[in-house]
């Protein structure tokens, strides 16, 4: 079965092998409840089928309904939740009619992607699964492009803050100096993460919409030895794109046994990163970005020298789930195309990661970057001419993947995203503490841009310019 999440209800779908079966039910933000069934053979009764009892359980569940209908205004503010108009299903896209979704992840799936994920249940351990994850360990070695065999492709289970806890719980003990490089919300996050496992951060912060420079960076490492430097490639919080390459070379100089760990969540697939001639340690990400699969998957590559770090430690793992330990042999049978056993993964959300992997890497990864740069900067262009501002002012901190934008004086998210929600596009709203009720997000990353015949950033930006003005905002 597929449970999926789509505008404003709940949709489920299941599939008979021998009788084309489609069922679905829809929970409105209303409480209201509809069971529409198509066939192309009839069923023989409808009084006792799966959907018809689910849906007669969720009526008598109110609690049940309120929790299906909070999902529709997570990241969002409670106008946009209300019924809109969905853009309707075409030739390009076989997927149910929906809101646009243009945020800073998850984003907008491919059919192939989506269509991966409706598969049989199956064994983890066995072949046919065995070989799908194998692949995907090997495929995302030319994702992050490293050809060392020293390197360790990472999936497990969970959301791309478990990369944040198997960095501090493995390569970093009680007690340990880390710099982390702040340029919004996700820098305040891990130094969280590292200081719940005993380490002892110290920020270098820039102020907001910019990056500490490489000049910054030297000076705090020649006043103190650091275990670990971490950066956020683009922290989603700003819009800010840092540059790990230009971090890197300075750790080397420097500090050359200090650990560079990059936070690659909203980077990876549409920033370019070469893990091995830009000698990085860790670069961790998500699969609801740029990679374009569905959420709840932890992406890492480790280095050599980063699992090194690991097996030289002194103290034993801060984590039993997250313990490199318990996950390193695991993931090399499973590269290695051997069953192995340690915490059951998703095989599911490997599938579709695996899809994903493979549309990704069908076509040069330059082609790629580039395009995600030509699509961003036609936002950013279009944000100019309607006489707005980005967080990130200076062109070179400007992220590929989204666009933070600046909203006019007095003007707040809720006053303009209800506005654009009635174009059928999502946006967020601020998420850095200090300003978050003064700007928007934007997200421009994988389907959205790869394939522009589906009009996504043209629609984004009409949305935004229609919701400005009904906010009472003025165009140039």
């Amino acid at each position: 079965m597929l449970l999926s999440s789509r505008g404003s209800g709940l949709r489920l779908a299941g599939r008979c092998r021998r009788r084309s079966l489609v069922t679905s039910v829809r929970i409105n933000n209303n409480n209201n409840h509809i069971l529409r069934m198509s066939s192309s053979t009839p069923p023989t009764t409808t009084s006792t089928t799966p959907s018809r009892i689910l849906t007669e359980n969720i009526k008598k569940n109110p609690a049940a309904v309120a929790r299906l209908s909070q999902l529709n205004s997570h990241l969002s503010t409670p106008a946009q939740s209300r019924s809109i108009s969905s853009t309707a299903a075409t030739a390009m896209s076989s997927q149910a009619s929906h809101p646009t979704v243009l945020i800073p992840g998850p984003i907008e799936f491919d059919d192939e992607v989506l269509n991966a994920m409706a598969t049989h249940s199956e064994s983890h351990v066995g072949m046919p699964f065995v070989n799908i994850f194998g692949e995907t360990l090997t495929m995302l070695r030319d994702l992050f492009i490293t050809s060392n065999p020293a390197s360790q492709p990472i999936v497990i289970s969970g959301s791309g803050t478990l990369g944040w806890d198997l960095v501090s719980a493995n390569l970093v003990q009680p007690g340990d100096e880390v710099l982390v490089l702040h340029t919004g919300y996700f820098g305040d996050s891990f130094a969280d993460c590292l200081s719940t496992y005993g380490a002892k951060p110290t920020q270098l912060k820039a102020p907001i919409g910019s990056r500490p420079s490489v000049a910054e960076i030297e000076k705090a490492l020649n006043e103190k030895k650091y275990k670990m430097v971490t950066v956020t490639h683009t922290d989603t919080s700003t819009g800010v794109l840092s540059d790990p390459k230009e971090v890197a070379e300075v750790v080397r100089r420097v500090s050359p046994d200090t650990l560079v760990v990059v936070d690659g969540v909203c980077s990876v697939g549409c920033e370019e990163i070469r893990f091995d001639e830009w000698d990085l340690d860790v670069v961790l990400t998500a699969s609801q970005k740029a990679i374009g699969a569905p959420a709840g998957l932890c992406i890492m590559m480790l280095s050599g020298r980063a699992i090194e770090t690991f097996n030289n430690r002194t103290s034993p793992p801060g984590s039993y789930f997250a313990s490199l330990k318990n996950w390193l042999p695991i993931l090399r049978n499973y590269e290695a195309r051997k069953p192995s056993y340690f915490a059951t993964p998703s095989p599911q959300l490997v599938r579709a990661l695996h899809t994903s992997l493979k549309q990704i890497l069908s076509r040069p990864l330059s082609e790629r970057f580039e395009q995600h740069k030509l699509a961003s900067k036609k936002v950013k262009d279009a944000v100019e001419k309607m006489g707005l501002k980005q967080l990130a002012e200076d062109p070179a901190h400007q992220a590929s993947g989204m666009t933070a934008v600046w909203l006019p004086e007095g003007m707040t998210p809720p006053d303009i995203l209800p506005h654009t929600a009635k174009h059928d596009v999502v946006f967020a709203g601020g998420l850095h503490k200090e300003i978050a009720s003064k700007y928007v997000r934007i997200g421009s990353m994988g389907v959205s841009v790869t394939k522009p015949e589906l009009g996504h950033i043209d629609k984004a930006i009409k949305a935004l310019e229609s919701g400005l003005t009904a906010a009472g905002y003025k165009l140039p």
